[in-house]
């Protein structure tokens, strides 16, 4: 079954019914983003320094009917960049068909699923692949073609999906900010599997809340989200990277345990398919200084630890073992003001990314959003030195309707 054979069947089935009881919903937002880059590119390739600018707009529509027991949903995303071509994309963030009878929720279509509790990597999150050139932190996640099936009972819900169709990683373009020092050739991916990007993966999950504790359990068993990178020449004669997809299983664990103003938080994943078998790691912890002051505010100070025992034959990744320290203010006022400062430091290098986000509404149609990423003490041989020289500062203005 292909993506577009399953989002034809979602619309199908949800037409066919469609009764009284009818209510729509349209809304979303459209947002002006300029990035300012504060040094030089690193490679002649790179031409922009300063600012460059680009724009989105996602739409929502939302339509409901028999007493709220279907529901469509429809989210497309556009986004154009005026310097990477890559980045200037679009893309079904989620166009699917949901069911709710009692106990049980069907969706067909494409959606999106997010599975974590760490603030500063999600290493459970598994089923919906990146959309990396939206930003470095890889928040952003691509629509993902799913049939998902849950079901709750007192004992927690089980969601199982089948996931026809494989989503490639976005990268910048070879002329692009945020690339590294070789192009990779993304319209040249290779799979391990013989049915490419339209094998069907599969995945579960299941979740509880037991006292004070919020457990998941997830297995996944399919094509893996990160691709290792495999050196090779173009016909230009030139080096690059060819994205190479391995089928991997995973399972993971994700805790949260809340106690007054704490919160512990742990996220574990054992993984094969790609090199040896190997397991990681994030652990930390979130405490609250309510009102303080007096005020209305409160401030959270965060740590975590960070571990992953992969090999050089896996993707690679710089959160091999790392320290992340973070403060998360919230003014709690009419406006929504908030904000999270931290930075992720190996403590054996001292290679250090540290990010601010801010954000604060603007009467009621309005958000004004801030985003530092910064890249300091970055060791040659280091996963980011490719990157080193791209440290931005991003403002985003966003209207909603």
């Amino acid at each position: 079954m292909t993506a577009r054979t399953l989002l034809v069947a979602a619309i199908a089935l949800a037409l066919s019914s469609i009764g009284h009881s009818q209510e729509g919903d349209l809304a979303g937002y459209a947002a002006f983003e300029p990035r300012l880059f504060f040094d030089k590119p690193a490679y002649q390739q790179n031409p922009k320094q300063g600012i460059s600018a680009s724009a989105v707009i996602s739409p929502e529509f939302r339509y409901t009917w028999s007493e709220d027991s279907n529901r469509i949903t429809v989210i497309p995303f556009y986004r154009y960049d005026e310097d990477d071509k890559n980045r200037t994309h679009w893309d079904l963030r989620e166009a699917n068909w949901q069911y709710f009878d009692g106990p049980w929720t069907w969706l067909v279509g494409v959606g999106k699923v997010f599975w974590g509790v760490a603030e500063s990597r999600h290493l459970v999150d598994i089923v919906n692949q990146t959309d990396l050139v939206e930003d470095i932190d890889q928040e952003e996640k691509l629509g993902q073609p799913m049939i998902h099936v849950e079901h709750w009972s007192e004992s927690g819900s089980l969601g199982i999906f089948l996931l026809p169709g494989f989503r490639e990683r976005t990268f910048p373009a070879n002329d692009a900010r945020l690339r590294g020092p070789l192009p990779i050739a993304n319209n040249d991916a290779v799979y391990d599997s013989g049915a490419g990007d339209q094998r069907v993966d599969a995945a579960l999950r299941w979740k509880t809340s037991i006292n004070n504790w919020d457990i998941g359990l997830s297995g996944f068993y399919g094509t893996g989200r990160e691709p290792r990178f495999v050196p090779g020449v173009n016909t230009a004669g030139e080096l690059i990277l060819t994205p190479h997809y391995d089928v991997i299983s995973q399972l993971g664990v994700d805790a949260q345990y809340t106690e007054d103003a704490w919160l512990w938080k742990l996220e574990v994943i054992g993984r094969s398919g790609q090199g040896d078998d190997f397991g990681a790691v994030v652990a930390g912890v979130e405490y609250t200084f309510f009102d303080v002051q007096g005020s209305n505010a409160d401030l959270g100070v965060l740590a975590e630890y960070l571990y992953d025992a992969r090999d050089e034959t896996a993707p690679p990744t710089s959160l091999d073992d790392d320290i992340f320290l973070g403060l998360r203010f919230t003014l709690n006022d009419l406006d929504d003001t908030n904000i999270l400062a931290g930075a992720i430091v190996d403590p054996d290098d001292g290679e250090t990314v540290t990010l601010i986000e801010a954000q604060r509404r603007l009467g009621e149609r309005w958000t004004l959003e801030l985003e530092l990423r910064m890249l300091s003490n970055i060791p040659d041989q280091g996963r980011l030195y490719g990157i080193e020289k791209d440290s931005y500062l991003t403002l985003r203005g966003s209207w909603y309707f």
